[in-house]
């Protein structure tokens, strides 16, 4: 009995993942991608984000790059303490990457474009 109510309870957050995962198709999603000037890094990481959002959410996607160097102000209100950081600020809720933004897989599932596992 334990097995069948956690299969149904598997079978229910699967079907509930594509039932998100099809409203997701429909969003649009903003994205803020902050960066420390021109560095290696920070031309890594916004090619790393451009590559997702050209594969991920074609013409779905609007990405903004901010130079925290050139706009601290910015930086500073939305509280942009490392670089390079990747905000998702629609759909909501709010979600906040930090780091080289090479870790695909971990940033497709917390943008909610792949199941957790």
């Amino acid at each position: 009995m334990g097995d069948t109510m956690k299969q149904k309870r598997t079978g229910d957050s699967a079907a509930q993942f594509e039932r998100e995962l099809k409203k997701a198709k429909k969003e649009k999603y903003l994205l803020r991608l902050y960066v420390a000037g021109m560095t290696t890094k920070s031309k890594q990481a916004i090619q790393n984000i451009k590559q997702i959002c050209d594969e991920h959410l074609k013409d779905r996607c609007e990405l903004e790059v901010i130079d925290v160097f050139r706009n601290p102000v910015l930086a500073k209100g939305e509280q942009i303490i490392a670089t390079p950081t990747l905000l998702k600020k629609l759909p909501l809720p709010l979600q906040r990457f930090i780091g080289d933004m090479t870790e695909t897989e971990r940033i497709l599932v917390g943008l909610d474009l792949r199941p957790k596992v």
